[in-house]
């Protein structure tokens, strides 16, 4: 009788530990998966068929071999002619809704870049995550009312990203480009060049306190069916999921930050794994087993 009763509390804890095992093992797949994304939003061949498709992540259009839109890019578009972008939106909303700031993490080209860009041997510099704020104020003035009252992108001509991805290869590659450099073209590579220093210093300050598409992807991170959670009672404390992860997030203190880009990082290292991925719509999520010890056992 006794085996009998305890029998559904094992099934869940077991059903939980195989998905932490699941977890655990594509955390170590991150990079594979950020290089497949790369190449794939880049793939050019496919442009004639999914140019107009707006893309997981930050990626620049007007990149020569770019075969995705830019989510950001497309709403400045939309802003400029005064239309509301709401296939565009619509989109984000989804991938939002499904994955909160995952995209960021795992798919975005810019965010891998500047994580191979904080690699390099150079002094290092911890920044708190106080003023992620001023990514919301990016979006507002640069992709949203600047476009609205001049008609132009903005953003996109000052991104640093859409610089390196785009700028600088078409530059090289068009003799008929490089006649038409301005000052405008050597702003944005000094944004560029100040950018990549902060990228080797600081751990991936575009997307903590820059990045509008992260910005409109932060609060979907509490809602999404792609959360973390972490058991209080067993935490010790230790910074380890700070030590490892990309954006300097406690995630202790908040679960559902919104600078989380969900990366896994604090998953694989936590030493007491008191750190877990949850959904209110997966059957194996923590709210489950909390509900089952809540039970009263029948006699």
């Amino acid at each position: 009788m006794a085996d009998e009763q305890k029998s559904p509390t094992v099934t869940i804890k077991r059903e939980r530990e195989d998905v932490q095992r699941f977890w655990l093992l594509l955390a170590r797949w991150r990079t594979t998966v950020q290089v497949t994304a790369a190449l794939l939003l880049n793939s050019y061949f496919t442009q004639g068929l999914t140019k107009g498709l707006p893309c997981p992540a930050l990626n620049c259009y007007a990149c020569p071999a770019a075969a995705f839109a830019c989510p950001i890019g497309s709403i400045q578009h939309f802003a400029a002619r005064r239309r509301f972008p709401l296939y565009v939106l619509g989109v984000v909303g989804l991938v939002g809704t499904l994955i909160g700031r995952a995209s960021c993490g795992w798919f975005c080209p810019f965010g891998w870049f500047q994580e191979l860009l904080h690699r390099l041997p150079t002094p290092k510099l911890r920044l708190s995550n106080r003023f992620h704020w001023t990514r919301y104020l990016i979006l507002a003035t640069l992709v949203v009312v600047a476009p609205l009252l001049t008609r132009q992108a903005w953003f996109c001509q000052l991104c640093p990203a859409g610089t390196l991805e785009a700028g600088i290869p078409t530059v090289l590659l068009s003799p008929h480009i490089r006649t038409l450099i301005g000052t405008l073209y050597w702003i944005k590579i000094g944004i560029l060049g100040v950018a990549l220093a902060g990228m080797s210093v600081i751990r991936r300050p575009f997307c903590r306190w820059i990045c509008p598409l992260g910005a409109l992807w932060s609060p979907f991170n509490p809602v999404s069916s792609f959360r973390l959670s972490v058991e209080q009672e067993r935490c010790i404390r230790c910074n380890r999921c700070q030590e490892v992860c990309p954006v300097d997030v406690r995630v202790y203190e908040n679960p559902s930050s919104g600078t989380c880009i969900r990366c896994l990082q604090c998953v694989s290292e936590c030493p007491v794994t008191c750190i877990s991925v949850t959904s209110s719509s997966w059957p194996t999520e923590a709210g489950r087993a909390e509900s089952a010890k809540s039970t009263p056992e029948l006699c």
